[in-house]
C-alpha cells in the first residue's frame, strides 16, 4: 500500500530549498511556437552556470542547499503570448520568449532578481506592462479553479501531484464513502457534465449505482472534436492524474473497477501523458489491487479513438471501444443501463472529472458557492477568433460575454489583429452544435438555460469571437461542412440532410440562389433538427438556424442583392481599381482572360463588372495592389 503523506511529507521537506523555479509552458500551443527549444536552452544554461538542479528523486538536501527547479507545466492558457516562462517564488512571466533570450533570463532575472521589461506582457488596450499572471487582466478576471494546477505542476511528475493534495480525494472516497455518499455529494454540488449536455453528474451516477451486477465501467470521453475547442486537450495533457483521479472516484461511486479514457488519434501529447499517469499510479500502487488499502481494485486503460466527431456521442463511443463502428444507437436503455460490453457504465467528460476531486477535497457547499443557481461552479472555454487575448479560460457560470470579450480577452481585432475600430459582431458558442449570440446578447450571465433560451448552447466550451468583417454565411457554411463532413451517415436526415443544406449555402455564397432556395433552407434545417437520429445531426443546423435569426438581411442581400458587405463571398464582391494605384501599366489589361478591364496606357484602368468572373487574375499581377475586392 502507498504510503502517500510520506511520499508528500518528503517531497515538500525538499523542496523547502529551491531558490527560484523556473517553469516553461509545455502545452501543445507553446510547443508548437518553441518552448521545448526554450526548455532546452535553459538546461544548457543552468549546466553552463554551474547551478545545482532540484531533482525529487533527490530529497536528501543540507540545510544550506540552494537548488534551482526547471520543469515544464501544462497549457498555461495564455496560448497567443507562447512560449510562456514563469519564475517563481517572484511571480515573474515572460511572454513569446526565444531559446537567444535564455541566458539573460537566467543571468538577471533568475540570479540577480532584475526585470526584462522588453519581455512583459503589453496590453493592446492601454499599452500597459505586467510583471505576472498577478497582473495580467486575462488571468486576473478569471476563477481558474479545474485548469489553476495546469500553470505550474509538472504533469509528468506524480510526486509533486501527490504532494500538492493529489489523490487524497479519492483516498478518502474508497476508505471513508460509502458509494451512496459519493454520489450524494457530487448531486449536492450541483455539479452538471461538461460535454454540452448539462445533465446532472451526480444523478448519472446514481442511475447506474441503481443497476445491479457485479461488473460495471466508468469511461472518459477525451473525444474533444469541436472546431476551436481544445478544454479537454488541455487538462490531459497539463494534469492527467487529476482526471485519473475524477475516474477513480466516480468508478467508487457506481462500483466499477475498470475505466477507460477515451482519446482522439490527434491529441498524441494527451495520450502520452495519460499513459504515463497511468503506468506511474500503477508503479506507485495507486492503481491496481487493494488500492489504498480498501480491498478494492481499480484499473485504467487508454483508448485511442480514431477522430470521428460522432464518437464524441455516447453510444457511438461505446461502439468504437468495443471495436464496432462508431455509429450511434437510439436510447433508451441507456448507458446507465445497458452500455460497455452491455454492462452499466457512467460516461463523463474530462472536465467533469477533474472537477470531481475538487468537490470531494473541498465540499459540495464550497463548489456551490461559484456559478448560479441552476449551472454551480467554473467552466473552460477556449476563446478563439478576433480577439486580442486567445487561450484557454475559466470563469464561473454568470459571467458575461462582455466580461470574457472585452476585459479577459482584451477586445475585438480586425483581421490583421489589432484592436478593432469596427468592433464586435457576433461570436459562436458550443462548436458545430451551438448558434452565434450578438451585441444584444453581451451582458447575459452565461449558464446551460440562458444560453439555451438564447439559442446557443455551452456546448463543450468553444467560443469563437467574430469582428464585423466576417460573413455570417461564410460562418454557417464552416460548421455545416464540418459535421456533413462528420455525419456517420446512419441516418437519412442527417446524412443526406446536411449534404443538401451545405449545397444551399453554397449556392447562396456562390450568388445562384434564389429567395425559393432560401426557403428551402429554413425548412430542411427543421426537419434535419427533429428527425435526426443522435445529437450531432439533431443539432447541425444550429448555426445556420442562429445565423438566419439573427443575420437574415445578410442572408437577402446575398440572395436578392448579389453582394456580399464583408467582400469575403467572392463571387460576390465588388472588384474595382483604385484610381490613385493604378499606373496603367496595362498588365492587368492583358491578363484578363474575358476582356473585362479597360483603359489607356498610363490612365488609370476600370473594370466592367458585368464582363468580369472574379477570377482574380488582375489582382495577381498588378505589381501596385491597385485592384480592390480580393
Amino acid at each position: 500500500m502507498t504510503n502517500m503523506r510520506k511520499i508528500q511529507a518528503d517531497y515538500n521537506r525538499a523542496a523547502t530549498h529551491i531558490k527560484k523555479r523556473i517553469i516553461i509552458c509545455a502545452g501543445t500551443g507553446c510547443i508548437a511556437n518553441g518552448s521545448l527549444h526554450v526548455y532546452k536552452a535553459f538546461e544548457k544554461a543552468i549546466e553552463e552556470a554551474g547551478l545545482k538542479e532540484f531533482t525529487d528523486l533527490e530529497l536528501n538536501y543540507h540545510d544550506d542547499d540552494k537548488v534551482y527547479q526547471l520543469t515544464g507545466s501544462g497549457c498555461q492558457g495564455f496560448c497567443g503570448q507562447g512560449p510562456l516562462v514563469n519564475i517563481l517564488p517572484d511571480e515573474i512571466m515572460y511572454t513569446k520568449v526565444k531559446p537567444e533570450d535564455v541566458p539573460q533570463i537566467l543571468q538577471e532575472t533568475v540570479l540577480k532578481d532584475q526585470i526584462i521589461d522588453e519581455l512583459l506582457y503589453v496590453n493592446p488596450a492601454d499599452g500597459k506592462k505586467s510583471r505576472g499572471q498577478t497582473e495580467i487582466p486575462f488571468y486576473k478576471r478569471q476563477t481558474r479553479l479545474v485548469l489553476g494546477e495546469c500553470s505550474h505542476l509538472d504533469p509528468g511528475n506524480i510526486r509533486e501531484y501527490i504532494a500538492h493534495g493529489g489523490y487524497f480525494a479519492a483516498e478518502q472516497a474508497f476508505t471513508q464513502m460509502t458509494p451512496e455518499e459519493v454520489c450524494n455529494t457530487i448531486l449536492e454540488s450541483g455539479l452538471r457534465g461538461r460535454g454540452g449536455g448539462g445533465f446532472p453528474t451526480g444523478k448519472k451516477w446514481q442511475f447506474t449505482l441503481q443497476e445491479a451486477g457485479p461488473k460495471k465501467y466508468v469511461i472518459c470521453n477525451g473525444d474533444e472534436g469541436d472546431p476551436g475547442a481544445f478544454m479537454d486537450r488541455s487538462l490531459m495533457e497539463g494534469n492527467p492524474h487529476r482526471v485519473l483521479e475524477g475516474m477513480m472516484i466516480a468508478a467508487r461511486g457506481i462500483g466499477a473497477d475498470e475505466a477507460y479514457v477515451y482519446v482522439r488519434l490527434e491529441y498524441p501529447l494527451a495520450i502520452e501523458r495519460m499513459t504515463k499517469a497511468i503506468n506511474d499510479a500503477m508503479e506507485t500502487g495507486i492503481l491496481g489491487e487493494n488500492i489504498f488499502g480498501s480491498g478494492y481494485s481499480m484499473h485504467i486503460h487508454i483508448m485511442e479513438g480514431a477522430g470521428a466527431f460522432v464518437c464524441g456521442e455516447e453510444t457511438a463511443l461505446i461502439a468504437s471501444i468495443e471495436g464496432r463502428r462508431g455509429m450511434p444507437v437510439p436510447k433508451p436503455p441507456f448507458p446507465a443501463q445497458k452500455g460497455l460490453f452491455g454492462k452499466p457504465t457512467v460516461i463523463n467528460n474530462v472536465e467533469t472529472l477533474a472537477a470531481v476531486p475538487l468537490i470531494i477535497r473541498n465540499g459540495a457547499e464550497w463548489f456551490n458557492a461559484y456559478g448560479t443557481e441552476k449551472s454551480k461552479g467554473t467552466k473552460t472555454f477556449a476563446l478563439t477568433g478576433h480577439v486580442a487575448n486567445t487561450g484557454l479560460i475559466e470563469v464561473p457560470f454568470g459571467t458575461t460575454l462582455r466580461e470574457i470579450i472585452y476585459n479577459i480577452g482584451g477586445g475585438v481585432t480586425d483581421d490583421d489583429g489589432a484592436i478593432s475600430t469596427e468592433g464586435f459582431k457576433a461570436v459562436q458558442i458550443g462548436g458545430p452544435s451551438g448558434g452565434c449570440l450578438t451585441e444584444e446578447h453581451l451582458d447575459i450571465e452565461i449558464d446551460y438555460d440562458n444560453l439555451i433560451r438564447n439559442g446557443a448552447m455551452v456546448g463543450s466550451g468553444g467560443m469563437v469571437v467574430m469582428n464585423k468583417q466576417s460573413c455570417m454565411v461564410q460562418i454557417a457554411r464552416f460548421f455545416m461542412n464540418f459535421t456533413q463532413n462528420e455525419s456517420c451517415g446512419k441516418c437519412v436526415p442527417c446524412r443526406e440532410g446536411t449534404k443538401q443544406m451545405l449545397s444551399l449555402l453554397d449556392e447562396i455564397i456562390d450568388g445562384t440562389a434564389t429567395e425559393e432556395s432560401f426557403e428551402l433552407l429554413q425548412e430542411l434545417s427543421q426537419v434535419v433538427r427533429k428527425a435526426s437520429l443522435c445529437g450531432l445531426g439533431k443539432t447541425a443546423p444550429s448555426p445556420v438556424i442562429s445565423t438566419i435569426n439573427r443575420f437574415r438581411d445578410e442572408y437577402l442581400q446575398h440572395i436578392v442583392d448579389k453582394k456580399c458587405a464583408t467582400n469575403n463571398c467572392k463571387a460576390l464582391a465588388d472588384i474595382t481599381i483604385d484610381p490613385e494605384k493604378c499606373t496603367g501599366c496595362m498588365a492587368c489589361v492583358r491578363k484578363c482572360p474575358v476582356w473585362a478591364i479597360h483603359g489607356e496606357k498610363k490612365q488609370a484602368h476600370v473594370i466592367d463588372p458585368n464582363l468580369c468572373t472574379r477570377c482574380g487574375t488582375c489582382a495577381t499581377v498588378c505589381k501596385f495592389g491597385a485592384v480592390i475586392g480580393f
